[in-house]
């Protein structure tokens, strides 16, 4: 079974503007991303603490959120062993 990547939170940011995702706006330290797709806003939310790795369960919130808008195929090899 593979498994999850520690990423950081700027990895993670990296990984979701291969896929178009912009930052739009920076509250604190969370980075609010959007992509537009056929006329519809797609926002995710990163938390950006330097390069700490993300805890577990919040990188894999950020993966479930991800794969409603994106390939989970897509996903898996950028975020899983």
């Amino acid at each position: 079974m593979p498994k999850l990547r520690r990423l950081s939170g700027k990895e993670v940011l990296g990984i979701l503007q291969m896929f178009g995702f912009e930052v739009i706006r920076v509250t604190g330290s969370h980075y609010r991303l959007r992509r537009t797709v056929e006329e519809t806003d797609q926002y995710l939310s990163v938390p950006l603490h330097g390069n700490k790795p993300l805890p577990v369960g919040t990188l894999k919130s950020i993966y479930r959120q991800a794969s409603e808008y994106l390939s989970e195929n897509d996903l898996r090899e950028h975020f899983y062993t």
